[in-house]
């Protein structure tokens, strides 16, 4: 099959970088290159003038901010999912809106094409292309790293040199970096070693806790429904909100990881992450929650977060799955709305108070005093016979 026009999800690193040219080379096509902006910062700074001088017929850079906080990374926010209970998925939850807009490019261009810069060993080849086939099962999918004898980066340096690319990194600091407004990961050169600590001058979002302020910020976080609608009063729209917790957490050091995880396609894979407002919205959320779902559905909802956080890892945002359990965590949130207050110190989030007008906790019953809606005397039948199984194999055993 024949391509004429391929839409590339186009970032301007390494990878895409060469992408550009190597599907000219090869595919005789037009390429279209689209970059979207997921909050990369400086990083789209002349974006579009390299895309087109390294031989792009067109560079849509679209700015999707507002829809990636609101409708996928507040969600996950939502549900608590964190990935193996460490990692927040910040390149995970990105990959299904970039996607998404990815498409709708192709369409709009009438090209019968899409293609990406993830490697064959990596999760975001099937991130792209499992939402390519939800929502344009039509398109080819071209994977360059699939296909190509650029087996490595070493190779990669070589073909842009060759072809006058200019590339963001050096072969002296190759380690790949993925930035939007949840995090920056880092990964490969020399932390593929994963004893070699990172460097601290690899760190853009957060200081080190040693150089972080002395003193405690303390902050107050109001949330409606779920979703996280103020700081210290200030109501803010989600970018603003994201940026502002952002620059207040990384101050103090506030999201830094460094994790082995195991990727779907079988490796473990050593990656370095700054979340600093996803770090404090997650434990912020969770808290919250304890004083506003009932014990069974907060233990159901937490059995649900590990599921959903393996959901989006896996790159299946595109599915009746997903929907059926926004659905069940859409319907928890109804009363998460409230103030946590959180300590920041020296790379440490603490939760240090809560409130709801909707809480379910009640002083009168939680204290240690006398209390008119709790006999004490009561649990004695409870204990009775939630403990009948346990004492019933007990005297069994002993006859």
């Amino acid at each position: 099959m024949s391509v004429k026009k391929v839409v590339l999800a186009y970032s301007g690193g390494v990878d895409t970088s060469v992408i550009v040219k190597w599907l000219i080379e090869n595919y005789r096509c037009e390429v279209v290159c689209f970059a979207a902006d997921v909050g990369q910062e400086e990083e789209l700074d002349g974006l579009e003038a390299k895309a087109i001088k390294t031989g792009a017929s067109t560079c849509y850079i679209e700015d999707i901010r507002e829809e990636f906080v609101r409708d996928y990374l507040f969600q996950i926010i939502k549900a608590n999912a964190i990935y193996e209970n460490r990692y927040l998925l910040g390149t995970s939850i990105a990959r299904p809106v970039i996607a998404k807009k990815q498409v709708e490019i192709a369409l709009r261009e009438g090209a019968d094409a899409v293609c990406h810069g993830a490697t064959g060993k990596g999760n975001d080849q099937v991130r792209f292309e499992m939402a390519f086939k939800a929502l344009a099962p039509h398109l080819r999918i071209i994977a360059p790293w699939r296909e190509w004898e650029l087996n490595s980066r070493s190779v990669l340096f070589d073909y842009a040199q060759k072809h006058d690319i200019p590339l963001p990194i050096t072969r002296d600091k190759p380690y790949s970096m993925d930035r939007n407004i949840l995090h920056i990961s880092y990964e490969g050169g020399i932390l593929e070693d994963p004893f070699n600590p990172p460097n601290e001058d690899m760190f853009i979002l957060t200081k080190s806790p040693e150089k972080a302020p002395d003193k405690a910020t303390i902050i107050d976080i109001d949330f409606e429904k779920g979703v996280p609608v103020a700081i210290d009063g200030e109501r803010l729209g989600p970018v603003a909100l994201m940026k502002k917790l952002n620059t207040i957490a990384g101050e103090n050091g506030v999201g830094r990881i460094d994790i082995v995880e195991n990727r779907l396609v079988g490796i473990k894979s050593r990656g370095v992450y700054e979340t600093p407002a996803g770090t404090v919205l997650q434990i912020a959320h969770r808290d919250l929650e304890s004083i506003t779902l009932d014990r069974d559905t907060q233990h159901l909802k937490d059995r649900i977060a590990v599921e959903y956080a393996i959901l989006v890892y896996n790159g299946l945002w595109f599915t009746r799955r997903r929907e059926a359990l926004d659905a069940f965590i859409d319907t928890t949130q109804a009363h998460v709305t409230g103030t946590v207050r959180v300590k920041l110190y020296k790379g440490n989030c603490m939760v240090i108070g809560r409130k709801s007008p909707v809480t379910l906790y009640d002083p009168d019953i939680a204290t240690f005093d006398a209390s008119e809606l709790y006999d004490q005397r009561d649990a004695s039948g409870f204990l009775n016979i939630f403990g009948l199984p346990s004492k019933v194999e007990a005297l069994l055993r002993k006859k």
